[in-house]
């Protein structure tokens, strides 16, 4: 290789350099911004779980006859929705939930239960089609910053297969964002909303409760009923677990693209270093080449 296409690879891997530290910054800037976006949604999540917890001890034997709380049956169709993003550059981010999606598909599959894919982010969409796989549902060009609107229309979607029937089961898979540098895939179980699921969390709310907080519960009266408050709490709780997710998955998403682009800028240091190393050695192989003309032409005058 010439010392001219030596420099000339030096510059593009600069201006790589340079395209991957800027989107290592952005990256870094919208992390900020979803982290702050997880703790603006944690209290009302609480408060949507502790009204939820406590309609459903108000209600009593009443949440049998709500179908969103019913157990199908049998299981015989499992709806897997995965959480992906719309763009790639993330390392691992997308290919690890498509993955544990998949290979929870397989094992289903291996039991004899048919799977109905439901999918958010363009990456995830593309790869389900890929293998030829149609989702029931498509959510893209949202995942950079989702809204609530979008948390609502993904879980209207699951809400109504399951209460309809056509699926008895929804899991999700999401990346849970643990810090910039570590995303786990996390895999929970949406629907149904299982009646055993909510007495364990009366009975730990009752365990944690003070005394006060129970004579304060105590005064509570329901109006309209407390069933009636429970079938419009349960949507709301679903919704609230689909935009958690949601936003879990961005946040992850921003610490992965920002971990990648980092290494991908240091990858392209140690290039520049090697090269200019190469670079240099060529420059010196032609001086010295120049050289020893130089002094040949000189012997041979004498």
């Amino acid at each position: 290789m010439s010392q001219r296409d030596v420099k000339q690879r030096i510059d593009a891997v600069k201006n790589i350099r340079k395209i991957t530290s800027a989107m290592q910054m952005v990256a870094a800037a919208r992390l900020r911004r979803a982290e702050q976006r997880i703790a603006a949604l944690r209290p009302y999540a609480g408060a949507i779980r502790r009204m939820t917890r406590q309609a459903a001890a108000a209600a009593g034997g009443e949440i049998q006859s709500m179908p969103i709380l019913q157990e199908h049956e049998a299981e015989n169709t499992i709806g897997i929705l995965l959480v992906t993003g719309d763009r790639g550059l993330a390392g691992a981010f997308n290919s690890q939930i498509i993955r544990a999606g998949l290979r929870a598909a397989a094992d289903y599959e291996a039991e004899g239960k048919s799977v109905v894919f439901y999918a958010s982010g363009r990456r995830g969409v593309s790869s389900l089609v890929f293998r030829k796989i149609d989702p029931a549902g498509q959510y893209v060009g949202f995942t950079d910053r989702p809204s609530y609107a979008n948390a609502r229309e993904i879980a209207e979607d699951l809400v109504a297969a399951f209460v309809d029937g056509q699926v008895d089961r929804v899991e999700v898979f999401y990346n849970g964002y643990v810090s910039p540098l570590t995303q786990e895939v996390r895999r929970e179980v949406l629907l149904p909303l299982q009646r055993a699921t909510i007495d364990d969390a009366i009975a730990e709310a009752e365990a944690e409760s003070t005394p006060e907080e129970d004579a304060k519960q105590a005064l509570v009266e329901y109006e309209p009923d407390p069933d009636v408050i429970l079938q419009r709490l349960v949507p709301d709780y679903v919704e609230i677990s689909v935009f958690r997710a949601l936003l879990e998955s961005t946040a992850s998403e921003h610490g992965a693209r920002m971990t990648a682009m980092r290494s991908a800028s240091d990858n392209a240091g140690e290039v520049i270093t090697d090269l200019t190393l190469e670079m240099n050695r060529a420059r010196q192989a032609e001086i010295t080449q120049e050289i020893m003309e130089v002094v040949a032409g000189a012997e041979s005058l004498t």
